[in-house]
C-alpha cells in the first residue's frame, strides 16, 4: 500500500509524453484523448498526496517528484494549448503568466531550501490548483474540441440546447476560470517572492 502514492506520481510523469502525442492525432478524437489523459493525471495529483498522508507513506521519492510532476503536467499542457491555438491571445497571455509563476516558485523554493526556509502551501494556493486544472481541462474540451465532438454526435437527436451545454457553456466557463487561475497564481506566488527577498 505504501507504494501506491509513488506509483501515481510516476504514472503522472509517464502520461505526459502520451498527452503530447495525443495533440497530433488527426480529427476530434485528438481532443477527446488529450482531455481524458489530462483528467486522469489531474485526479492522480489529488490522490497521491492524499493517500501518502492517509497511509503515512510519505517518501523522499514522492517529496521530490510530486511537485515536478505537477508542474510538468501543467506547463506542458499549456504549451501545447498555445501551440495549437496560435491566435488565441487569452490562452497565450494567461498561460505565460502561469508558466512564469511555476518556474519562479520552483527557483525560489530551491533557493530558500538552502536557508532552511519553507513556505507552506496556503488554502488559496490549493484552490488555485483546483481552478487551474478545471480551466485547462475545459480548454481541452472547448470549441471544436471533444465537447464539440459530443455535440456533433448527439446534435441530430437532441434539441438545439445541446450546443449550449456541450460547447458554449464549457468554452465560456473554462476561459473565465483560466483568467482567474492566472490572477490567483500571481497572488499566491507573491508569498514565495516576499520570502525570497527577505533572505537575499
Amino acid at each position: 500500500m505504501s507504494k501506491i502514492p509513488n506509483f501515481l506520481t510516476t504514472f503522472r510523469i509517464v502520461i505526459i509524453p502520451v498527452l503530447i502525442l495525443s495533440f497530433y492525432i488527426p480529427g476530434k478524437v485528438s481532443h477527446i484523448i488529450a482531455a481524458t489523459l489530462f483528467g486522469l493525471a489531474a485526479i492522480t495529483d489529488y490522490f497521491d498526496g492524499h493517500l501518502a498522508r492517509k497511509l503515512k507513506a510519505q517518501s523522499n521519492f514522492g517529496k521530490c517528484l510530486d511537485p515536478i510532476a505537477d508542474k510538468l503536467l501543467v506547463i506542458v499542457t499549456i504549451v501545447m494549448l498555445i501551440k495549437f491555438n496560435p491566435s488565441d491571445q487569452l490562452i497565450l497571455i494567461a498561460g505565460l503568466i502561469i508558466i512564469c509563476r511555476e518556474v519562479l516558485v520552483s527557483g525560489l523554493r530551491e533557493f530558500l531550501a538552502e536557508f532552511r526556509v519553507s513556505v507552506p502551501v496556503s488554502k488559496l494556493a490549493k484552490y488555485k490548483t483546483f481552478i487551474q486544472m478545471l480551466a485547462i481541462g475545459g480548454l481541452l474540451l472547448g470549441e471544436k474540441g471533444s465537447s464539440y465532438a459530443v455535440y456533433s454526435w448527439v446534435g441530430g437527436f437532441v434539441e438545439m440546447g445541446t450546443k449550449f451545454l456541450f460547447v458554449d457553456f464549457i468554452v465560456f466557463t473554462s476561459r473565465l476560470l483560466f483568467i482567474l487561475a492566472a490572477a490567483l497564481t500571481v497572488f499566491t506566488g507573491y508569498a514565495y517572492f516576499r520570502a525570497g527577498l527577505r533572505n537575499m
